[in-house]
């Protein structure tokens, strides 16, 4: 697993943890590696996680389908990202989404009571690891405010304008690339694809933006 080692200085679990600490961490974790191909569920609705996930390589996406087969996507997972962690807690419950592999992936998977355990081997880089776990949740669960945020508008181009905006915002760019295709971006913002493109359009041909595929350009409000 030497070959992840960059990867994994990157990531936000091993923040402040250096390559040997890293090291240290894979064998004291039991970290296990696990190859998906696309299309491959990676975790059900309904099931019971032990594990805390890392994405190595490929692209996931957290997702719900209700009972009629309308797909919701929540986040999409990048390299060196990662989930589980919301369901830790003993007491937690089941998997309320699935993760599915949207291009062929690899994962490193951790025992959720080797995090949560204390080291045996009094590993001195255990605790800056339950603090990075800290920080990452409560971080998502501020993305999770924000994408309520986009929710909350109620029509599709104040939704649009609002995810727009907060993509543009964090790129710190007014020109940029979105992680998804035309279907992903309607099922993240719960609205209609042929409603969301003839209201990309119309925000086109008025000046708003300019877009070509999943790159996007918002011109100055006057």
């Amino acid at each position: 697993m030497k070959n992840l080692i960059p990867l994994l200085k990157r990531s936000k679990l091993f923040s402040g943890v250096g390559e040997d600490g890293i090291v240290s961490m894979l064998n004291c974790l039991n970290a296990t590696s696990l190859h998906f191909k696309k299309g491959d569920y990676i975790f059900r609705q309904g099931e019971y996680l032990h594990s805390i996930t890392l994405l190595t390589e490929g692209r996931l996406h957290i997702q719900k389908e209700d009972y009629w087969g309308n797909l919701s996507i929540l986040n999409e997972i990048a390299p060196g990202e990662m989930f589980g962690e919301a369901y830790i807690a003993p007491n937690s419950g089941a998997m309320l989404n699935d993760v599915v592999a949207t291009e062929d992936s690899k994962v490193l998977v951790f025992d959720i009571e080797k995090i949560l355990s204390v080291c045996p081997s009094a590993c001195p880089f255990h605790t800056q690891l339950v603090k990075n776990l800290f920080y990452t949740i409560s971080e998502k669960n501020r993305n999770l405010v924000q994408k309520l945020g986009h929710m909350s508008q109620r029509s599709t181009r104040e939704k649009l304008l609002s995810y727009l905006s907060d993509e543009a915002k964090r790129q710190n760019s007014n020109s940029f690339t979105i992680p998804f295709n035309r279907q992903q971006l309607a099922d993240f913002l719960s609205v209609d694809r042929s409603a969301m493109s003839n209201e990309l359009c119309k925000m086109r041909d008025a000046g708003m933006l300019s877009f070509r595929k999943n790159y996007f350009s918002l011109s100055e409000m006057k």
